[in-house]
């Protein structure tokens, strides 16, 4: 926590979900201790409007993650908030271990309209499993990180965590010249990238919006 590290030694994280529910800074915007950095909370929102954009008619979204994982859980609680704000139900698949991810991911095929993966270190791990089930049933697999949607989820809008680096590196070289870290807030991406898998849309028959492909950053396709 952020109380166990010395005080007098800058310290930046990075990639660092929800650095407050982690126990690491007690205030984003004002740390008031020798941590800051940058976070690479999921635009948890705007990931959900981009599979309604994809399926209009969505009614019911499955999401898979770890109940054990901090950073999982506050994605979740956004899912849920915005899938009520959508009128979209949502359904929750638990896991504890990567064995447990087939299971989980087959008992949401008979009764959602496409699966939603936050960046849950558990399941991102197992998501070929994942999409082979979702994808022998027609399901749609919609992502939070660009990797993701490169090994086949149909689609994110995320971070570039080549940028979210930079952003970190441009942090370090103002320390460098003499900022304060406990004055210095703990910032998010500054830009979002539209990521699709062209080729896994196809191989179950999901038609990529127009508008979504010609304003997509990187076009997955075989």
């Amino acid at each position: 926590t952020a109380a166990n590290v010395i005080s007098d030694i800058p310290v930046l994280i990075t990639a660092v979900t929800d650095p407050v529910a982690a126990g690491i800074v007690s205030n984003m915007e004002n740390p008031k201790t020798n941590i800051s950095g940058t976070t690479d909370m999921n635009p948890v929102a705007k990931q959900i409007e981009l599979i309604k954009k994809f399926l209009p008619e969505l009614k019911n979204l499955g999401i898979l993650y770890n109940p054990g994982e901090v950073n999982s859980v506050v994605q979740v609680k956004l899912a849920k908030e915005k899938a009520k704000e959508m009128g979209i139900k949502l359904e929750e698949a638990t896991v504890s271990n990567s064995s447990e991810v087939s299971l989980a991911a087959s008992s949401l095929v008979d009764s959602v309209d496409a699966i939603y993966v936050p960046t849950d270190n558990i399941i991102v791990s197992a998501m070929p499993t994942v999409l082979q089930t979702a994808y022998n049933n027609n399901i749609p697999v919609f992502a939070s990180e660009n990797n993701s949607v490169e090994q086949g989820a149909i689609a994110t809008l995320g971070i570039d965590y080549y940028q979210l680096g930079k952003q970190t590196g441009s942090m370090a070289a103002k320390i460098l010249n003499g900022a304060d870290p406990s004055e210095m807030s703990v910032e998010s991406s500054e830009e979002l990238k539209l990521y699709i898998n062209k080729s896994s849309a196809d191989r179950i028959g999901l038609e990529v919006p127009a508008e979504l492909m010609d304003t997509a950053d990187t076009i997955f396709e075989e």
